[in-house]
Parts: C-alpha cells; sequence; structure tokens
C-alpha cells in the first residue's frame, strides 16, 4: 500500500495541470485586490475597496471552487484512470486505490485553498479597507463552506472512479450546488409540512452563508456540517461499493 501511494503520490506531483491551476488561481486572487486597490484610489467614492468585497468573491464562489477541485481530482482520476487494470494485475487492492486516488488530491487541493485563504487576508487587510471583524467573518463563512465543498470533492470522485462522463458530473454538480434549493421548493411547495426543506440543499445554504457574511453576520451552523457529512458519508459508502465490483477492462 505504502509503495503504491509513493507512485501515486510522484505521478501527482508531475502534473502540470496542478502547477498551472494554483499558479492560475492565487495570480487572480492578487490581481482582484490590485484592482481593487487601484479603483480605490484613483475613483472618487468607489465602494467596493473594501476586505469585505473582497472576501465576498471567495464566499460567493464555490462553484469555482469546486471547478478547482474537479481538476485536482482528475489529475489522478482521468486519462491515466486506465492504469487501475495494471495496479489490480500487480496485487494492489482496490480500496487502496479508491482511496489513494481519493485522499492525495485532495490534501493538495486543501494546501492550495490554505495558502489562497492566507494570501487573501494578507491582501485584503493592507490593500484595502478593513471593515470591523472582516478575518473573522470570512473565516466563519469559509468554515462554513467547507463541509458542502469536501461533499462536492466526494462526489466527483466516485463519478470519476465509476467513468462517468466530464459534462454529466459537471452538470450534477451545477444541479446540486447551484439549483438543488430552487428545485427542492417547487417540488415540495405542496407538501404539507415538507414546504422547508429547501432550506436544507446545499444551494440554499451557500446564498445563505453569502448573505449572512455581507451582513456581517456570519456564525458557525450546525446544518452545513450536518448537510456535507450526509453527501460525503452518502457518496463515499456508495463509490466504494460499486468502485469494488466494477469491471475495470
Amino acid at each position: 500500500m505504502i509503495n503504491y501511494v509513493k507512485s501515486e503520490n510522484y505521478r501527482l506531483l508531475r502534473k502540470k495541470g496542478l502547477y498551472i491551476t494554483s499558479i492560475v488561481s492565487l495570480l487572480l486572487i492578487t490581481a482582484a485586490a490590485f484592482v481593487l486597490h487601484f479603483l480605490g484610489e484613483n475613483e472618487i467614492n468607489f465602494p467596493y475597496a473594501t476586505s469585505t468585497f473582497f472576501y465576498s468573491n471567495v464566499i460567493a464562489g464555490s462553484l469555482l471552487i469546486i471547478i478547482v477541485a474537479f481538476v485536482f481530482n482528475q489529475s489522478l482520476t482521468g486519462k491515466d484512470i486506465s492504469v487501475i487494470k495494471q495496479s489490480v494485475s500487480f496485487g494492489v487492492s482496490r480500496n487502496t486505490i479508491f482511496w489513494a486516488k481519493l485522499l492525495l488530491p485532495l490534501c493538495y487541493f486543501l494546501f492550495l485553498c490554505v495558502i489562497g485563504l492566507l494570501l487573501m487576508i494578507v491582501l485584503g487587510e493592507n490593500l484595502l479597507f478593513s471593515e470591523g471583524n472582516s478575518i473573522g467573518n470570512f473565516l466563519l463563512a469559509s468554515l462554513n463552506m467547507l463541509p458542502l465543498i469536501l461533499g462536492a470533492y466526494f462526489i466527483i470522485h466516485i463519478l470519476k472512479m465509476l467513468k462517468v462522463g466530464d459534462l454529466y458530473t459537471l452538470i450534477l454538480l451545477l444541479i446540486v450546488f447551484m439549483f438543488s434549493g430552487d428545485l427542492l421548493r417547487l417540488l415540495f411547495r405542496p407538501v404539507s409540512g415538507l414546504q422547508e426543506v429547501y432550506k436544507y440543499a446545499p444551494s440554499s445554504l451557500l446564498n445563505e452563508n453569502l448573505m449572512d457574511f455581507m451582513d456581517h453576520g456570519a456564525a458557525l451552523d450546525y446544518r452545513y456540517w450536518v448537510v456535507g457529512m450526509l453527501i460525503s458519508v452518502a457518496s463515499l459508502s456508495l463509490g466504494a461499493r460499486r468502485f469494488a465490483k466494477q469491471n475495470i477492462d
């Protein structure tokens, strides 16, 4: 198992796409901060040169973060998925393959998220007008997002491991994390006692998190963690079982 993990890590570190994605993401963060700073210095009454507005781009940008997660996971589950048969023939268990390909890209993805978070705080507090407890508000809203982003990553992983096409994967992610609240509201509107279910949909929670952040009222909320854990556990348990039985020819 250790040798397989080392081999996958070596292959992962040779993927240029990870470095390009990471550099582009950090450059976009930096560019956004300097553009807001420039406009704030040169435009009269420019209202958006604030740390709160700068941070809100992350809280509102869950779909972009999920796309970055997709790129990271695909580094070991994209075209290289064809080498699984060879790994199995060498005695590597499917369970080891499934979890190694899940956890290695996830570690690097979370590392990039931490670096990006720190970079945003440094730029936001030094280049832009800091509004009150903007850092604490930002960190709390980010923590609320974390379990849902992890849930999205796990969905990506199981679909890639089960050889579901990229287009279908992206469509499903779009539905779950952008439109699930609206769909559930329409679906359960006529059902007595279930009209409030849509508030627990990932898209509804992400929108509420953004509104709370913009109102400077972000707070840790158990609903994000419950929903995120349900998505994660359901995805991983189903995906691991299906992959264990899947024909890899």
